[in-house]
């Protein structure tokens, strides 16, 4: 038995080492039919090139690709290190649909992937789609919002969100190409480009090379609609335009904090309408407050471009009304404030920057610029800060951002009310593990707050109010309030009410680099330590694996269906817009 165990134990790993380390794109792989793509084998060994042999569908790859790659007999890592050989071939596009199985063998390293190379209808079935994004965006921040904007009476909501009426739905499966838990860049990447990647990777299967942009690159929804149709591309966030949600729709690198060549990246695509924080990476090096290292001007460049440029919502409206069609509105050098802070509480950067426009007002504008397009528009808005707020846990915030997020689809339903050849998207790019269990109560007896914690038959209902009818709470610090939590925190006080004083700061870095309790929040009646979950290296909260749930109206929207991944969104959009054809 011994013997026989030792015999299985040493083909398992005969049988481990015969492989090839990587084949780019990845199996099951879906490609759209001549979209530009980067193709990659990475070799665990040092192999001469007439040793390695590449066949696709049974044939030579450069028969069928048309043009050979190019042989690399040392990779390098950052250090020197010799990884293996690689071939690499950049800008291919396959023309004809169909099943194409790539086979690898140098030496005793075998690998086979299977890719799906997939055509469009000639014919598109939209003229616009309007793609919204609730970064981070739950079941429960949905929940939440309903039921703090509208109210809810005997066990029925009192109204009804934009987005509950969205006539088509799917679950939407989140996870990277190395890990079950996802981030914004790699999930947002998948929607823009129909691959999977990586954690932090945007527009490319993430290599074994230390620098960033040499990655097998994939072409954005963005590039597809320069490369095949007329139409306008819209950018709208509340964070910086250079963050991972807006950068997906125009980036290639695999570090997402790349920001500044994002920046060039965008240029380079130029879309009609660019929207929301992050002029620091657009600045000159020498300008105060710019977080660039050389001397591009990208205002000047977008400037010189045709762009009008605001910098507040006053001059927003101002350049509306240019009729160039190109707007470039950068609010803030970093990310946006929230609703909450801009209108109510005056918190956060709201002093050094009063004139924010909402994420209604941007999209609006973005509407009537893109729409002044014949041939339509693709316009990709972003809620930001649901995520940017549910990390350290100030669900107020979070809400209240899912509740502007919601006046965004109202408008976008408005506008395809008057535009029916319009498609409506309403998705998260992730989600987060937050919880609405019940209320608060403050008028509970006690000084413990956790017995203010109403569950099953003691929630009872919250009592926010709306008397200007706004949609909007008129206070958040009501005595009756939505109990919200998260499955996983860092170490943290629980306060147990909405932070007024300013965004939620749960912990702080000790002497050791190791995030504790922010002892701001100790004396906060009421407030309790929770011992983290999270390793000490986190300093927020972070994402569930859980699937997100996508809606949409319009022509193509019963495409979205049952379960799929976000790679599978991509196609819906690309046959959407007939992205498999030259339109020109």
């Amino acid at each position: 038995m011994r013997n026989l165990l030792t015999a299985l134990a040493a083909s398992t790993m005969l049988t481990g080492m015969a492989h090839a380390a990587e084949i780019y794109p990845l199996d099951r792989a879906t490609i759209l039919a001549r979209s530009p793509f980067d193709f990659k084998v990475e070799l665990d060994a040092v192999h001469g090139e007439a040793d390695v042999a590449v066949l696709v569908n049974g044939k030579p790859y450069a028969e069928v690709f048309g043009k050979p790659a190019e042989f690399v007999a040392e990779e390098k890592d950052g250090e020197g290190k010799v990884l293996g050989s690689a071939l690499i071939l950049r800008d291919l596009a396959l023309a004809e649909p169909g099943q194409y199985v790539v086979e690898v063998k140098a030496g005793d390293e075998t690998k086979s992937v299977t890719w799906d190379v997939y055509t469009t209808p000639e014919v598109a079935k939209a003229k616009n789609i309007i793609f919204i994004v609730g970064d981070g965006l739950s079941v429960a921040h949905r929940t939440a919002a309903r039921i703090m904007s509208k109210g809810m009476t005997e066990g029925k909501a009192d109204g009804r969100l934009a987005m509950d009426d969205l006539d088509h739905m799917a679950f939407i499966g989140t996870s990277s190409t190395h890990s079950i838990a996802t981030d914004s860049a790699n999930t947002m990447s998948a929607y823009m480009t129909g691959h999977k990647s990586r954690v932090n990777a945007l527009g490319v299967y993430a290599d074994r090379t230390a620098p960033s942009q040499d990655d097998p690159k994939v072409e954005t929804v963005a590039e597809a609609l320069r490369r095949t149709t007329k139409k306008s591309i819209g950018i709208v966030t509340t964070a910086e335009v250079e963050d991972a949600t807006p950068a997906a729709v125009v980036s290639h690198t695999r570090k997402r904090g790349d920001k500044a060549d994002i920046v060039g990246m965008m240029y380079n695509v130029q879309p009609d309408v660019v929207l929301g924080g992050g002029s620091a990476y657009f600045l000159k090096s020498d300008v105060p407050g710019s977080k660039r290292k050389d001397d591009k001007d990208y205002i000047q460049l977008f400037t010189d471009a045709g762009y009008s440029l605001a910098t507040t919502k006053a001059e927003l409206t101002a350049a509306s009304g240019t009729n160039t069609g190109k707007i470039l509105g950068l609010f803030h050098t970093g990310n946006m404030d929230t609703w909450l802070d801009r209108h109510e509480l005056k918190k956060g950067t709201v002093d050094k920057f009063p004139d924010q426009p909402d994420l209604v007002d941007m999209t609006t504008v973005a509407l009537d610029q893109l729409s002044k397009n014949p041939d339509g528009f693709f316009l990709m808005v972003e809620g930001a800060s649901v995520d940017k707020m549910s990390h350290p846990m100030d669900w107020d915030r979070a809400v209240v951002e899912t509740i502007e997020l919601d006046h965004v689809v109202a408008v976008a339903r408005e506008f395809a009310a008057k535009n029916p050849d319009t498609l409506i998207v309403v998705t998260g790019d992730h989600t987060h593990g937050v919880s609405l269990i019940g209320t608060i109560d403050d008028e509970k007896p006690g000084d413990e707050m956790r017995e203010k914690v109403g569950v099953y038959d003691d929630a009872g209902f919250p009592n926010y109010t709306d008397a200007d009818k706004d949609g909007y709470p008129d206070k958040i610090d009501v005595t009756r309030r939505l109990a919200i939590f998260s499955s996983n925190f860092p170490d943290y006080y629980e306060t147990w009410r909405p932070k007024l004083d300013g965004p939620f700061a749960p912990s702080i870095q000790d002497a050791d680099g190791k995030y504790v309790a922010n002892e701001a929040y100790k004396d906060v009646p009421g407030a309790v330590l929770r011992t983290g979950n999270l390793p000490k290296e986190n300093d927020t909260a972070v994402h569930a694996v859980d699937d997100v749930v996508l809606q949409a109206t319009g022509p193509g929207a019963e495409e979205f269906k049952g379960y799929m991944e976000q790679s599978d969104v991509y196609k819906v959009l690309a046959d959407v817009f007939a992205l498999g054809t030259a339109q020109k």
